[in-house]
């Protein structure tokens, strides 16, 4: 089985798969570079007898992160709890597909994920939002390369910098108002940051689409993803373990042979609601 962690910003996402690219588990965990990996070490040991599996059935370990610190700190965790060598990633491991950008070493180990991951497991051309600490948008080109994309803040990181710079403002839960014209200060500030960021995507969507030619496959991710999923159709797909499906891929392309590659079979593809069907659910 396979460990794969992808270290963002806000949190830490976990998964375990089997041979076939099955998510067997996956854990969130808060991104903490004050803990050490006996630290995160605990929680992976907790996670793993929760979900009866074992810690010697764990045959890799691929890492994806954007926090230096904790790269060596997951880096450390697996020599010490689970003796293997992480595949760390980065702009200059293979890939599986080309980085038409101007600085690939640049290129962070979860937008090469993503990008791998929709190109292998649903088609191209293709957008995905991730959403965390940051807003994400990679764009995937009709032949497969990756071309870059447009970064926003979050919209927890909007919210955030909103109560903490505004002074009658405070912090408020993050959810639909249901109307566009709030009547009091909390749903003032819930229309503005969701709405607000429902017309975000939508225009920058727009302007990509325009830029690429073609309309794209639109496929959401990330922790915050059902927040904006729920108020807009212009998402095809879904999929909260994107970027784990990806590191799993970005695995097998770098340490296996081509023609054993683990790629986009049918037991490994990504069972990801579409995201009409998860709004009629809601």
């Amino acid at each position: 089985m396979l460990l794969a962690i992808d270290v963002g910003n806000t949190n830490v996402a976990a998964g375990v798969f089997d041979a076939h690219g099955v998510l067997q588990a996956h854990w969130r965990w808060a991104s903490d570079a004050g803990r050490t990996a006996d630290e995160y070490g605990a929680l992976l040991a907790w996670g793993l007898s929760e979900a009866g599996l074992e810690r010697t059935s764990l045959s890799g370990v691929v890492l994806g992160s954007v926090v230096p610190a904790l790269t060596t700190t997951f880096s450390t965790l697996a020599h010490t709890y689970l003796h293997r060598v992480p595949l760390v990633i980065n702009g200059l491991v293979q890939t599986g597909i080309p980085l038409a950008v101007d600085t690939p070493e640049e290129v962070g180990a979860d937008r090469i994920a993503n990008a791998l991951a929709v190109a292998r497991l649903y088609g191209t051309p293709a957008v995905v939002v991730d959403f965390g600490t940051t807003t994400n948008f990679d764009v995937v080109a009709p032949d497969g390369a990756f071309l870059g994309g447009a970064f926003a803040p979050g919209i927890q990181t909007a919210s955030e910098s909103l109560a903490r710079r505004a002074a009658r403002l405070r912090s408020v839960d993050l959810r639909a108002p249901g109307r566009a014209i709030g009547r009091n200060t909390a749903d003032c500030m819930r229309a503005g940051l969701l709405y607000g960021y429902v017309g975000l995507v939508e225009g920058l969507l727009a302007r990509i689409a325009a830029e690429l030619g073609a309309q794209p496959l639109v496929v959401a991710t990330g922790g915050l993803a059902p927040l904006i999923v729920a108020e807009t159709k212009l998402f095809d797909l879904y999929d909260p373990h994107l970027t784990l499906r990806g590191l799993r891929l970005l695995y097998f392309l770098n340490t296996q042979p081509a023609d054993e590659e683990v790629g986009a079979t049918p037991a490994g593809r990504a069972p990801a609601a579409r995201a009409s069907d998860r709004r009629r659910s809601e």
